[in-house]
C-alpha cells in the first residue's frame, strides 16, 4: 500500500513544503498537530492512498478547527486511514439498514465530500475542485499538485521526495 502526506506551510518568507509520515498520522488530531508543528501561519495538508482519493486539511492560524475535504465518500468505508483522519470530521456514508437501490448507489459512485471551499482564496475555487477530482486521468498527486500551483508553492511542492 502507497501512502504520501506532505503539506505546504505559508509564512512571512512565502510557502514551504514537508514531507509528512503517515504512519504518525493516527487520528485528525494528530496531523493537525503535526501540522501545526510546521508554523503558525496557513497549512494545508494533502494526504492520498494508492491513487484512490484525495484528502485536504487545511488549518488557518486563527482558527482552531482543521477545515475538511474528501474526494471520494467511499473511501472512509475501505480505507483505515481515511476513516481515522477524517471520521470524526466527516459523515460516514452508510446504507440506511432497507438493503435498497439508494443504499447502493451511495457506496458505488465517488463524491467528494466536505468543505469544497476551504481553497477558494488560494486560487481553487469549489467548482474548481470539483472539475480537479472528476477531470479523466487525474491522479490525487496531479489535484494536489495543481492546487498548490494555483496558490503559489507549485516549485515548492515539486521538492517534496516521492
Amino acid at each position: 500500500m502507497s501512502t504520501k502526506a506532505v503539506a505546504i506551510a505559508r509564512d512571512d518568507d512565502g510557502w514551504r513544503a514537508y514531507d509528512l509520515d503517515p504512519t504518525e498520522l493516527e487520528d485528525l488530531d494528530a496531523l493537525t498537530d503535526a501540522m501545526r508543528d510546521l508554523g503558525d501561519g496557513l497549512v494545508v495538508a494533502f494526504v492520498e492512498e494508492d491513487d484512490e482519493y484525495l484528502a485536504i486539511i487545511r488549518i488557518d492560524e486563527d482558527s482552531s478547527d482543521p477545515r475538511v475535504f474528501l474526494s471520494d465518500r467511499r473511501v472512509l468505508t475501505t480505507s483505515d486511514l481515511a476513516e481515522a483522519l477524517l471520521a470524526d470530521a466527516l459523515p460516514i456514508p452508510a446504507p440506511r439498514g432497507d438493503g435498497d437501490e439508494d443504499d447502493e448507489a451511495v457506496l458505488r459512485h465517488a463524491h467528494p465530500i466536505g468543505d469544497l471551499d476551504l481553497l477558494d482564496d488560494l486560487g481553487t475555487s469549489a467548482g474548481a475542485l470539483a472539475a480537479l477530482i472528476a477531470e479523466e486521468g487525474m491522479l490525487p498527486a496531479d489535484v494536489a499538485a495543481v492546487i498548490s500551483e494555483r496558490a503559489g508553492a507549485g516549485e515548492i511542492f515539486d521538492e517534496v521526495p516521492d
